[in-house]
């Protein structure tokens, strides 16, 4: 594969999951999916069991919802890993009260030095109005920083908008 990360960025159901998903399926390595999401009421259990469905059996999930720099550290350069997704695990940061420069860090160390080429799934949060409320603009900045470390390391960016890719940064396969 010659895109050693590819970002996969869109608003909130805009199909970018199930872009990244059939992306990697496609590549024919053996597939990790390092999952961010923490089931904590019933709807979003729900959206994960969907989301399980969807994938179906072939891919090797790690619950990871703050620490992704384990699993990345073990990729194997044979497999691909779906980061799935750099939202949940920065609002999972966020309300853990994390250090958040020094967690964005760590992220994009561990993206960087991953065996494995990686594709990460991020929600696009600047598209709209300005929050209301301070946590919601200190969330905004912060995904907004995260999404442009990302982009800057990444080999392919593409925007998925009504479930057709866009690409930024690169070239679409």
């Amino acid at each position: 594969m010659q895109n050693k990360l590819t970002l996969v960025i869109g608003g909130a159901g805009s199909g970018k999951s199930s872009w990244a998903e059939n992306f990697v399926f496609q590549i024919g390595y053996d597939r990790i999916y390092i999952a961010t999401a923490q089931p904590w009421d019933d709807e979003m259990q729900a959206k994960i069991q969907a989301h399980q469905r969807q994938r179906g059996q072939n891919w090797h999930t790690v619950e990871a919802p703050m620490d992704v720099a384990a699993p990345l550290s073990e990729a194997r350069p044979d497999q691909i890993v779906l980061l799935d997704c750099a939202t949940m695990w920065l609002s999972n940061h966020l309300l853990a009260e994390s250090e958040l420069a020094q967690e964005e860090d760590r992220l994009i160390a561990a993206l960087t030095a991953c065996r494995a080429p990686i594709v990460v799934v991020t929600n696009e949060v600047g598209m709209s109005v300005v929050p209301e409320n301070a946590l919601a603009r200190l969330f905004r900045d912060a995904q907004g920083r995260v999404n442009r470390r990302l982009a800057e390391k990444a080999d392919l960016v593409v925007a998925v908008m009504a479930g057709l890719p866009l690409a930024l940064k690169g070239q679409l396969p």
